[in-house]
């Protein structure tokens, strides 16, 4: 009604000037009666014409924990896989509201299985590690979509791998399994002598220079040695460091 009271008092105005004004008038009269038939449509909302998507954070992450379990990973390599999963379970509890965990383990086949079979249990055979990536590839896509989860994963192994394995190990790894994670480590246990040996030179074992070209493509892929327990904290603190500053 103010709106076209004050029309009427515009003797200045023209014929054609007044009929836009008034059409103006009806068409704000009926945007105002559309949004009181939506009422939780917030004012400011009808001021753009157009809506941008904003994605929803991901509250939950699930933990891949692959390790070799052939004859030559023993119990001291299988302690020091455990202490540093163990970190990595305790970093993501701390930055998600629920963390799944998954355990698979591998000699030249591979097994999805519980805690205590993972870091407990023997096995007899040779080492193919593709077998724990193929299965960590149909787990995801079984239960884990990433549009959902936020996907990690640790490997732990001697570095031990059947020849021309370690090339099937990269196409998963840079088809598959790296586009969809957040971030992947690969820690190599290796006894002192070995550590000595390969810390600082160009020779390593098969897996390692395999990785090695992972490491070069891919941001979210890392690798480090260990060959005692003082070794985990500061590794872990140095591949995931970076994680923690963009929380």
């Amino acid at each position: 009604m103010m709106e076209a009271e004050a029309f009427e008092k515009r003797d200045d105005l023209t014929a054609a000037e007044l009929s836009r004004l008034a059409q103006l008038h009806i068409e704000i009269e009926d945007i105002k009666r559309r949004q009181r038939a939506i009422p939780f449509i917030d004012p400011m909302d009808i001021r753009y014409n157009r809506f941008e998507q904003r994605p929803e954070p991901k509250t939950k992450a699930v933990m891949f924990c692959l390790m070799d379990v052939s004859g030559s990973m023993g119990e001291r390599e299988k302690d020091l896989a455990k202490r540093f999963f163990i970190l990595l379970h305790l970093f993501l509890e701390r930055r998600y509201e629920k963390v799944d965990l998954v355990f698979i383990r591998h000699t030249h086949k591979a097994d999805e299985v519980d805690e205590h079979t993972f870091f407990h249990s023997t096995e007899t055979g040779g080492t193919a590690v593709s077998t724990a990536l193929q299965t960590m590839h149909e787990v995801i896509s079984d239960r884990y979509s990433p549009t959902d989860w936020n996907i990690y994963a640790a490997q732990a192994s001697d570095g031990d791998n059947f020849m021309g394995d370690t090339a099937r190990c990269l196409e998963l790894l840079s088809e598959n399994i790296l586009p969809v994670c957040q971030y992947y480590a690969y820690v190599e246990i290796l006894d002192e002598r070995e550590y000595a040996l390969f810390e600082n030179s160009a020779e390593s074992k098969e897996l390692w220079r395999g990785y090695m070209d992972a490491d070069g493509q891919f941001p979210n892929f890392s690798m480090k040695h260990i060959s005692k327990r003082g070794d985990i904290y500061p590794v872990f603190r140095e591949l995931f460091g970076k994680q923690g500053q963009q929380s």
